[in-house]
């Protein structure tokens, strides 16, 4: 590596950690905390645990259990939370950072800076974990590598580079290649024709790039849309799904093909949604939980009556409606067959609402037939072992990450109460509010 460009990649790390560290001010200095008297849904699966207390020290989870059975260190701060439901944060396995800005999309929006405005725009939402499917460059990759501190209070961020579209086998490897040298997490493929406008990737080239990958110790996640193809791309070895399937039901082959490797499928309902929602005023440009965070500027432009007119008119807008009832339908058949369900929502491009569209996925997925638990887990457990994150991600245990959410209320009686967010900590930091300035960018 030659030495102008150690020095860029120096540059951009250290940027990295000066942003994420630059408002450690708002935060609590103590590195002890006690969180006392908490309903805890821990992520588990298991029976909540009533007047808990979660001792998080130096960013990670000590003890957690009931108050009778744990006890708070000497000298820890201790946080009331009595009456209250925690659960663990939310783990998005299909968003999208730093390339959008408000309706605005371009390669020169990607900045260190507006990477760490989404994140932390995600985390105030409650999802304090997000792997990016695509678009990710080397500002990413050193936020990514610098986020293992205790003074954490953006969400996580994971990564997968460009997408990888190549049309031949020698192309394939060459991509794979560069992805390895960035040290991604994931590789992604996109193996789709939008609806018959485009060519799609060719067999060859995505059995080489699975192939490949794996040698280079890389899984593959796969954007997707029909039935025979996602066939073909288990039987290839793909190792996650990050759609659904959307032309038609889903049959026992596929579910034995899915069960077989334990390969897990990423639903993105409200991706679909986000093709279709602005052919008129959606009901959740009223929801405050909504608002709260929403750039007055953007809805009225998604409220234009020529963008709703054009919306309405459009095929593939219609289209993707009708795809949307069939992936719905899939999900549940889908869960009830033992499939496992990571939680993810492909969030970030233009007017797919980052954190908000989280919550909007859990109604969809509840509307579907899963319940409340079902979706909890997926986003929580579920989601961190599909991204090979259980180790220190998704569940509230000793050892794990002090990554949760304080609700007012109990997400187990309505999946909506995951909006009732009190505080969302990172690392047992408390995300910072939203700063608000007269000039403020647009989101």
């Amino acid at each position: 590596m030659n030495t102008s460009r150690l020095a860029a990649l120096l540059g951009v790390a250290l940027l990295a950690v000066s942003i994420s560290s630059g408002k450690q001010t708002t935060l609590s200095a103590s590195a002890l905390k006690a969180f006392i008297g908490a309903r805890i849904i821990d992520g588990t699966g298991r029976a909540p645990i009533e007047n808990a207390v979660i001792v998080v020290r130096n960013g990670r989870i000590e003890a957690v259990g009931p108050s009778g059975q744990v006890a708070v260190p000497a000298g820890a701060e201790r946080i009331d939370v009595s009456g209250k439901t925690i659960i663990p944060g939310i783990i998005n396995t299909h968003g999208h950072v730093g390339a959008t800005r408000g309706l605005l999309s371009g390669p020169e929006l990607y900045t260190s800076e507006n990477l760490i405005d989404h994140l932390r725009l995600y985390a105030r939402y409650g999802v304090t974990t997000v792997v990016s499917l695509g678009g990710d460059r080397r500002e990413a990759i050193a936020i990514r590598d610098a986020q293992e501190t205790p003074r954490l209070d953006h969400a996580r961020l994971y990564v997968s580079g460009p997408v990888l579209t190549p049309a031949t086998t020698e192309e394939a490897r060459r991509m794979v290649d560069e992805l390895a040298g960035m040290k991604v997490d994931i590789a992604k493929i996109r193996v789709d024709d939008n609806l018959g406008t485009i060519q799609k990737m060719p067999v060859p080239a995505y059995q080489a790039v699975i192939e490949h990958s794996h040698r280079k110790n890389l899984r593959v996640a796969a954007h997707m849309f029909y039935l025979d193809d996602t066939k073909s791309l288990l039987r290839s070895g793909v190792d996650f799904l990050a759609h659904s399937i959307r032309d038609r039901e889903v049959d026992t082959e596929l579910i034995s093909l899915l069960k077989q490797r334990n390969v897990c499928v990423c639903p993105t309902l409200t991706r679909e949604v986000s093709t279709f929602v602005y052919e008129q005023t959606p009901e959740f440009f009223r929801d405050p939980f909504f608002l709260r965070e929403a750039d007055p500027a953007v809805i009225k432009q998604l409220n234009d009556p020529k963008r709703q007119q054009e919306m309405r008119s459009s095929r593939s807008a219609q289209s993707y409606k009708r795809a949307l009832e069939v992936a719905s339908k899939n999900l549940k058949t889908l869960a009830e067959s033992g499939v496992t369900v990571a939680f993810g929502t492909d969030s970030g491009p233009p007017a797919r609402f980052q954190g908000y569209f989280e919550h909007m996925e859990m109604e969809l997925m509840a509307k579907a037939g899963l319940t409340p638990m079902q979706i909890l887990l997926s986003a929580t457990r579920d989601a961190a072992r599909c991204m090979g994150l259980a180790e220190s991600l998704g569940t509230l245990e000793p050892g794990k990450q002090g990554d949760m959410i304080v609700l007012s209320g109990d997400p187990l009686t309505d999946i909506t109460k995951t909006k009732t967010i009190e505080s969302v900590w990172i690392a047992g930091n408390r995300v910072p509010p939203r700063e608000r300035t007269v000039n403020s960018a647009p989101r």
